[in-house]
């Protein structure tokens, strides 16, 4: 069977010639052909799924605020740079010593 051009599963643009979608991996057994076997539930959320309740009820809190990511991120990168700036301060000033020595 050939490719359709668009995949009738999410309706990504399939490539001339794939066997597969490229995005959700539909093919003719499993979504491009009349016998093809649909399953029930996917366990796919709807439009109208609610990201911030599910983890409150899942875990019992709040999914964790973008400020404590960016502070968290921002850390990281302080110490990123701190563990470049203190071998290379640290050969700079060696090697300024060495050079006043002569």
């Amino acid at each position: 069977m050939k490719a359709p051009e668009n995949c009738p599963n999410c309706g990504a643009d399939v490539p001339r010639g794939a066997r597969a979608c490229p995005e959700c991996g539909a093919d003719e057994h499993t979504g491009w052909s009349e016998e093809a076997e649909t399953p029930g539930n996917l366990g796919i959320p709807d439009e109208s799924f609610n990201y911030e309740e599910y983890v409150k009820r899942e875990f019992g809190g709040e999914a964790a605020p973008d400020e404590k990511r960016r502070r968290f991120w921002r850390m990281v990168g302080f110490i990123v740079l701190l563990c470049i700036a203190l071998p290379l301060g640290y050969w700079f000033i060696t090697g300024l010593l060495a050079g006043n020595s002569r």
